[in-house]
């Protein structure tokens, strides 16, 4: 098959790894894999990637609000591929976002492609009415839905009242197990990581779906009993307007008095070189994801492959496929539940156990596997198509 996979960037986020990870998997069964991306002027995907690419150019816009930003996306999607038909023939659309989604819906409603597929990562709540009923038609509008754990497909199946197909997430365990000590070293002294510890790790930047601002209260407590303890928030590359909860976690570190803290006591080190992140990982002590929402958490599996003992919140989906034997749980309302699994990861911490856990999950968490059941579902998809033409 030639299979068209959009997203709605190249940078690091969950989603685009997805897509990516699936890509390649996809290319190993023998499909001719194109994927799609959005991207400004000079921009390129964060890592490489043996399918090939059809970047989507979009002008920065002086109007930052989430509509136009959407809405300019969009648009982008459309014009750009109303060109690529023109040349090329996918049998299968496949957006891995709202975006693309909308963008193929425009297609479709025109006659220029028979169907397309939407995977749902997760559900926002956007203020905007236009974005959210962007959000909604990607999902009510699409050929075939797909969620990446029980708990979306289930919560899917419920609003949108229609099938929702199960695709698992994977994970790389090779890439976050493997070990260059000169690496790692140059990463600690590039991003300034104390021998002194322990090193928090958080990723995904300053975002309130990520939690960070307890995250941060957690970690102030912390202190007390590990003056040396640092904080590292990473990443962050989001298209999302996040300012109003950067400046809520700004004047949190000034209520906590953390301003006037050594710098190297908290590392807001934005988006980092893929290569670096196997090091990063396994450079800390601890990672933890309280997320108040996630698709699936794929950092989760990423952080237990690199070796390091991991704190996640005590909600689905991450109740779906990890257990007490995995992780150490917390609330993620409660910056004191945090904090006090913060101490008993790292005071429980077996590398022999953490080691086990990666190789289970890794077994049943593969992006081969994941692949198939896409494969699945799209034969499903054109074979149903064909049936309906007269």
């Amino acid at each position: 098959m030639k299979i068209a996979l959009l997203t709605h960037s190249v940078n690091p986020r969950g989603g685009v790894v997805h897509t990516l990870e699936l890509g390649e998997a996809l290319t190993r069964l023998g499909h001719q894999v194109t994927i799609m991306a959005l991207a400004t002027p000079g921009q390129a995907f964060f890592r490489q990637t043996s399918c090939q690419l059809e970047l989507v150019p979009i002008e920065r816009i002086k109007d930052p609000s989430t509509f136009h930003m959407v809405y300019r996306r969009i648009k982008s999607y459309v014009t750009h591929l109303k060109s690529y038909l023109k040349n090329h023939q996918p049998d299968i659309f496949h957006a891995h976002d709202g975006i693309g989604a909308n963008a193929l819906l425009t297609l479709k409603q025109e006659g220029l492609i028979e169907h397309f597929v939407r995977t749902v990562h997760h559900l926002d709540v956007f203020e905007n009415q236009a974005v959210q009923e962007w959000q909604s038609l990607s999902v009510s509008e699409a050929d075939e839905v797909l969620a990446v754990s029980p708990f979306w497909q289930e919560k899917i199946t419920k609003e949108f009242n229609r099938l929702v197909h199960l695709v698992n997430n994977g994970v790389d365990s090779k890439f976050f197990s493997n070990k260059n000590e000169h690496l790692q070293k140059e990463v600690k002294e590039q991003l300034g990581l104390s021998d002194l510890g322990p090193i928090i790790l958080c990723l995904g930047g300053v975002e309130e779906r990520k939690n960070t601002v307890r995250v941060l209260q957690a970690f102030h407590s912390l202190l007390i009993e590990f003056p040396s303890a640092q904080l590292v928030v990473a990443g962050g590359a989001s298209i999302l307007d996040h300012s109003k909860y950067v400046e809520l976690f700004n004047q949190t570190l000034e209520d906590l008095g953390l301003s006037k803290s050594p710098p190297s006591t908290l590392l807001l080190t934005g988006p980092i070189p893929h290569d670096w992140m196997p090091s990063l990982m396994q450079s800390a002590n601890l990672v933890v994801m309280a997320s108040i929402k996630e698709g699936f958490g794929l950092v989760t599996l990423e952080a237990l492959c690199a070796g390091t003992p991991i704190v996640v919140s005590n909600i689905k989906p991450f109740t779906e496929y990890l257990s007490a034997e995995h992780c150490s749980w917390a609330d993620p309302l409660r910056p004191e539940s945090i904090a006090h699994a913060m101490k008993e990861a790292m005071a429980s911490f077996s590398p022999s156990q953490t080691l086990r856990s990666a190789q289970t999950l890794a077994n049943i968490f593969s992006w081969d596997a994941s692949a198939q059941k896409h494969e699945s579902i799209y034969q499903s998809l054109i074979s149903k198509e064909k049936s309906t033409c007269p």
